[in-house]
């Protein structure tokens, strides 16, 4: 078991969604050397920048949570630019790593990463039996790579990297930029909005078939701290919560949450992105104990309370 308490840690990304409850998480372990490498000061798709990075952390562990990420809108029109800087930065950082004499690195992939059609619930195995999802294929496979990296680091150098691909999360404090956000914030906002002009519709993209699986942030801290703690091995381990639930039924759920007493339009110009979601969440189970506590309705409702409230304080 790796004890946190007496280990120097940097968190990539650490100001942002995930990044808070991660540190959250990790000082409630008696973590108290956190090292955080904001945006403003790091640029770390550069190599330099990344190697002043190790050397003003002097760090023990990286938990690589940094990513240039977005919705279905996002991923389609930046395909080039997903690609790129999701790829070069998870390689230099894992190399840099390795050269750096750095005990342990998390690295986090993305559901995005799994074939357009895997069997549900997928299963880590299932992980190279076919292509992703075309609008997100640039993302998830720049992030697969980094599964490659680890597991090749690990039989050559010896070098202790792990692999974990989250699902979907949702929470507060997420990203509701419409042009970057994803599902959840995004219908979350659509709806206050509506209900805020008066408007009698909403308009939600795809048909409504297309299934997800939804991680509350918090969780999902909890997940990365106790693998970081207690799992040292090669395989790819799913973090999720293990149901799925389709984008018709969510939109529902969440105009009820809201009252919003309009319709709701599906749009089937729009892409639905890939099928099903639902992962296989046994392995991270029973390699570091790690199980979903957070009910989906509760910590929708959570979401919406706290996008309200940021919102309104705003004004």
């Amino acid at each position: 078991m790796l004890n946190l308490k007496e280990k120097k840690v940097i968190v990539t990304g650490g100001a942002g969604f995930l990044g808070k409850f991660v540190i959250d998480e990790l000082g409630k372990k008696g973590c108290k050397d956190i090292f955080v490498p904001l945006i403003e000061e790091y640029d770390l798709r550069k190599i330099d920048e990344i190697q002043r990075m190790y050397k003003a952390a002097k760090a023990d562990v990286v938990i690589h949570l940094a990513a240039v990420v977005g919705g279905i809108g996002a991923n389609r029109e930046n395909p080039g630019k997903f690609f790129y800087d999701n790829l070069i930065m998870g390689i230099q950082l894992i190399e840099e790593a390795r050269l750096n004499n750095i005990e342990k690195f998390i690295a986090l992939g993305t559901i995005c990463a799994y074939p357009k059609f895997t069997p549900v619930p997928f299963k880590e195995e299932d992980l190279w039996s076919g292509y992703p999802e075309e609008t997100n294929a640039p993302y998830g496979l720049a992030k697969k790579m980094l599964l490659v990296q680890s597991q090749a680091y690990r039989q050559q150098y010896g070098f202790n990297c792990i692999f974990l691909l989250p699902v979907n999360l949702y929470g507060p404090g997420d990203n509701f930029n419409p042009s970057s956000s994803h599902v959840i914030p995004a219908l979350i906002k659509k709806f206050y909005e509506a209900k805020k002009d008066n408007k009698d519709e909403v308009v939600v993209w795809g048909t409504g078939k297309a299934t997800r699986e939804f991680l509350y942030v918090e969780d999902c801290a909890e997940g990365i701290v106790l693998a970081a703690e207690l799992f040292d091995k090669p395989d790819a381990v799913n973090l999720g919560a293990g149901f799925e639930i389709s984008i018709h039924d969510l939109a529902y759920k969440i105009k009820y949450i809201m009252g919003f007493e309009g319709k709701i339009v599906f749009d089937s110009s729009e892409p639905d992105g890939q099928p099903r979601r639902c992962l296989d969440t046994s392995k991270a189970y029973k390699e570091f104990n790690f199980k979903a506590k957070t009910d989906f309705d509760k910590g929708l409702k959570n979401t919406i309370d706290w996008y309200i409230k940021d919102v309104e304080n705003e004004n």
